[in-house]
């Protein structure tokens, strides 16, 4: 996505799921079955959408709901058994937002059968995967393995909306509206400097588009450098570190008239509760 605060990710569009469970017996032995595996009965589910899901150990921890971060390690494999990917390797977790499309829809909702402490292989036909497109190690129409453990579920975090009643609206020449909602008590960023930011974005409707504050982690970006919307670069070099503020961008500051599809209307007006979190000074120049 050009110049949004986030860029998107390769990952598909979530879709919902349901479970696929009969209450015929033979029926139910195609969607749920038990294997035998070292001696014990393995639980599997094989959901409508062609997931297939078994159970090797079962946790008694938190479930994840969507929008809950969801802490996972897992191994990718195709078929014939090659490996293309791990965080057991890196040996580091991997995290994501459950039910957000930021993940392929497999994981999306293969994870949504999970528990924490459960131990799982998932099997993810191509159309829950990457589908007719090759990435990197895997083949297109390839059906991928994954091995995963649920190690934790961090609860979804609601963005609270700043409270701006009785704040004086300021308005820049370009247009920009900001109210500030709290004076910062450090420096203010020099062009160049990375800038670290939660934020809140919404629409006109009041509906959120996108928060860094559900994911927990600020946004680094260098400022005056177009790597964001220009609203954002004059903004944000309005506050000092620990600032807050309310950007009311319009939409010659932001997408314009083509909005962007899916997620920002043409011509929309974005309203951004953004708080600045910290700065990294430019590196000096070179002579």
């Amino acid at each position: 996505m050009k110049k949004l605060i986030l860029y998107p990710s390769l990952a598909l569009a979530l879709f919902a799921f349901t479970p696929s469970y009969s209450q015929d017996k033979k029926d139910k032995g195609k969607d749920k079955t038990e294997a035998k595996a070292k001696g014990k009965a393995k639980e599997v589910i094989t959901t409508k959408s062609g997931l297939k899901c078994e159970y090797l150990h079962r946790g008694t921890g938190k479930k994840p709901q969507p929008g809950d971060k969801v802490v996972a390690h897992y191994t990718g494999t195709l078929l014939d058994g090659t490996k293309f990917d791990s965080s057991v390797d890196r040996g580091k977790p991997f995290e994501f937002p459950l039910g957000k499309g930021k993940v392929i829809k497999g994981w999306d909702e293969g994870f949504a059968l999970l528990q924490v402490g459960d131990k799982a292989i998932f099997t993810i036909p191509p159309e829950l995967a990457y589908g007719e497109r090759a990435t990197g190690q895997i083949p297109a129409n390839s059906t991928l393995i994954f091995e995963v453990e649920l190690l934790n579920v961090i609860e979804k975090v609601v963005p609270k909306p700043f409270v701006v009643e009785g704040i004086e609206i300021k308005k820049t020449a370009s247009g920009l509206q900001y109210i500030m909602v709290k004076v910062g008590t450090g420096v203010f960023p020099k062009v160049g400097d990375q800038v670290f930011v939660h934020y809140t974005g919404y629409l006109t409707d009041g509906k959120i588009f996108d928060s860094s504050v559900e994911r927990g982690q600020p946004l680094p970006f260098p400022l005056g450098k177009g790597r964001v919307i220009k609203g954002w670069d004059e903004g944000v070099a309005l506050l000092q570190t620990g600032g807050k503020a309310r950007l009311i961008i319009p939409p010659e500051l932001a997408y314009g008239e083509r909005g962007y599809p899916g997620l920002i209307p043409a011509s929309a007006t974005l309203t951004f509760d953004v708080e600045l979190m910290g700065i990294k000074p430019a590196p000096p120049a070179q002579k």
